[in-house]
């Protein structure tokens, strides 16, 4: 079984749902007696010979008898339920109704499991107020048993839902996005970059485009750059991560140093599908590796997406321990290198049925999963949830129709904006089977809008592009937020900001003295210019300066507000592993008030750092402080942005 088979990443032919088998239907449903509810012998005979054909799975020739017996007598309600099975399995579900219902005008007692079948079979079509009423009817039967009671009533729900749905829909205008990337095979969209720079997908071909002797299909991994409009022609994105076997389920870490995708059938895999991993380098991907046996199962494990956090890792799994077939899990990647045992999402998010394909958005709060088990359409919808500040999750909100229909629909993802998503699908014509679209989420079902900071980090003195950690708190209380490292290549990074916090940044890299950096973006929904600023990192020698952009202060005061308290550690952490350094702390500010009362306040300012670090065992005689007021600007007076620059606070390197 290959990978896109055994993780049910894309729809699927779907059996037909709730048919009732004959064998099963006449041990309940005849006649007092158990008598056939025919007289005319060429009608039973008919039907004896059709039974035995079905049970030989020889449905061409049931169906003959089958005609036969009702020719005979067209009031033979055995007969007529045969005939609405054999075109069931046909996936004539239309014409299966017809000969349920005939039997239930002829006799309304015949078998209550009929409206089942058919409240099945009209959900199947999208007949939602039929649905429900037949679903209502079986309910209202004698001895209902309680499991199906329980499948009933879920049913009945998606029926109720599909109903309003319909009357209620949500805009949807999905856009193909061309014959650079689609093409008449298939293809699944997988991820996009947070810069929406790469589209990543997976595209079937048949094995025999590479070698004529060989059968079957195989799927590769492509990867396509954007144009001024719409794309450049995708490439394979060849070894080592495809191979000649299959992979599916691909994703790219929000910082586009990770890559995780879904392997099958491997002769180093602990399950019939696992999780792997390859690392960027800069512009190579190392050879995959399994996520191991804390992660992955003897079950299948499949469908990864990697949040902003730098560290949480979302996936689908059939492991035991979970809430129905198909569950949605997470783990975590510690500071070592190795994965969290893995944790159930819950009952919000999981249910006894089956829950798929989980995208976690750029602001690592919004999940995106298909669903068996939430009311919706019939089959898989797609549905979000919010992460609540308990770390729990929200009742799921079904995304609507029409972008879910009657059919399954498996897999959405949405750019870190948040504006636009991406799907599959064979709906709507298109240039092969399976298409990629794009189209404008609305509103509602929008993450919190995400921007994000790019660029290179270099060593000031040589130019040399370096590897360095990536630190992103959150300044209302100081908790970390995200993490990621550079290129170890080319030292290019990608941040993801969600727009609603305040952040502090910082860089480091043993050797070199730290960058500190904040983004101002709470409140802000509409971000349409990302920050794209290279990071010298200064190696550590007597004379350099760093600002510490994240040591806040009241207007006018000296006393350290609990914003600062991150930066401070960070400060604080570099004395400590560093003990041959000294610094001088210095106070800087705007030319606003007198200057005896800005050299006063700078002065302040400055001590009350050099207080924190002697306060938390640095050595008095490392650490000086100086106040400077206005004396050295480092911008303009003239703006609020050159006045806030002016206002900081800097150490200097004064001994080694």
């Amino acid at each position: 079984m290959h990978a896109f088979k055994t993780n049910i990443l894309h729809p699927v032919s779907r059996v037909l749902l709730f048919v009732l088998l004959l064998l099963a239907t006449l041990t309940t449903a005849q006649t007092p007696g158990n008598q056939l509810s025919t007289v005319n012998k060429k009608a039973e005979k008919a039907f004896d010979e059709a039974m035995k054909a079905y049970q030989d799975r020889d449905n061409e020739k049931a169906m003959v008898q089958v005609n036969k017996a009702l020719e005979a007598d067209s009031l033979f309600c055995e007969a007529l339920v045969l005939r609405g099975d054999l075109f069931s399995d046909a996936k004539m579900p239309a014409e299966a109704i017809a000969c349920y219902k005939k039997v239930l005008r002829i006799n309304s007692e015949f078998s209550n499991n009929l409206y089942f079948i058919i409240g099945g079979l009209e959900l199947y079509l999208g007949d939602y107020k039929a649905s429900e009423a037949d679903f209502s009817q079986y309910l209202e039967g004698k001895n209902v048993p309680d499991g199906k009671r329980r499948k009933t009533i879920a049913q009945l729900a998606n029926a109720r839902f599909g109903a309003a749905a319909l009357e209620h829909p949500v805009p949807f205008n999905p856009v193909n996005l061309g014959d650079s990337v689609n093409t008449m095979f298939d293809e699944y969209v997988n991820d996009i970059t947070t810069d929406e720079g790469a589209l990543y997908f997976t595209r079937k071909v048949p094995r025999s485009e590479k070698n004529p002797e060989l059968k079957g299909y195989e799927e590769d991994f492509y990867v396509a750059a954007k144009a001024d409009s719409g794309w450049h022609k995708a490439r394979n994105l060849g070894p080592p991560v495809n191979t000649s076997g299959n992979e599916g389920a691909l994703n790219i870490s929000p910082d586009n140093r990770y890559m995780f995708f879904a392997g099958c059938d491997r002769p180093d895999g602990f399950g019939s599908c696992d999780i792997f991993w390859s690392k960027r380098m800069g512009e190579v991907w190392a050879e995959p590796e399994n996520l191991g046996s804390v992660v992955n199962s003897p079950s299948w494990d499949s469908q990864p997406s990697f949040s902003s956090d730098g560290k949480t890792l979302y996936f689908a799994s059939k492991r035991p321990g979970g809430k129905g077939s198909s569950d949605i899990w997470k783990t975590e990647l510690k500071a070592d290198g190795n994965w969290t045992v893995p944790v159930n999402l819950g009952d919000s998010i999981n249910t006894a049925f089956e829950e798929m394909a989980p995208f976690i958005a750029g602001d690592g709060r919004t999940l995106y999963f298909s669903s068996k088990g939430h009311p919706g359409m019939g089959g898989y919808d797609l549905f979000y949830s919010r992460m609540k500040a308990d770390s729990s999750w929200s009742k799921p909100v079904n995304l609507g129709y029409p972008i879910n229909t009657k059919a399954d629909e498996m897999v959405i993802i949405v750019n870190a904006k948040g504006d636009k998503a991406f799907i599959s699908s064979d709906k709507f014509g298109g240039m092969g089977r399976q298409d990629m679209y794009e189209f404008p989420l609305y509103e509602g079902a929008r993450p919190i809008a995400s921007t994000y900071f790019k660029g290179v980090v270099f060593d000031k003195e040589n130019s040399r592009r370096l590897q360095a950690r990536f630190e992103l708190t959150d300044l209302s209380d100081g908790r970390m937020v995200a993490q990621s490292f550079s290129d170890p290549v080319n030292g290019e990074f990608i941040l993801v900001l969600a727009s609603d916090k305040d952040y502090g940044l910082n860089v480091s890299r043993d050797g070199y003295l730290f960058y500190s950096d904040n983004f101002s973006l709470k409140g802000q929904h509409s971000l349409d210019k990302p920050f794209v600023k290279d990071i010298a990192l200064k190696p550590m020698k007597v004379g350099e300066v760093i600002v510490l952009r994240n040591i806040f202060f009241d207007t006018d005061k000296f006393i350290l507000k609990p914003e600062s308290m991150t930066e401070l550690q960070k400060l604080l952490d570099l004395l400590k592993k560093n003990p041959g350094l000294k610094v001088e702390l210095g106070g800087h500010t705007d030319y606003a008030g007198t200057p005896a009362h800005n050299l006063e306040l700078s002065k302040n300012r400055a001590k009350a750092v050099y207080d924190y670090l002697i306060l938390n065992g640095i050595a008095a005689n490392r650490l000086s402080y100086e106040g400077y007021g206005l004396t050295r600007p480092v911008d303009t007076n003239d703006t609020e942005q050159g006045r806030a620059n002016n206002r900081r606070t800097e150490f200097r390197i004064s001994g080694l």
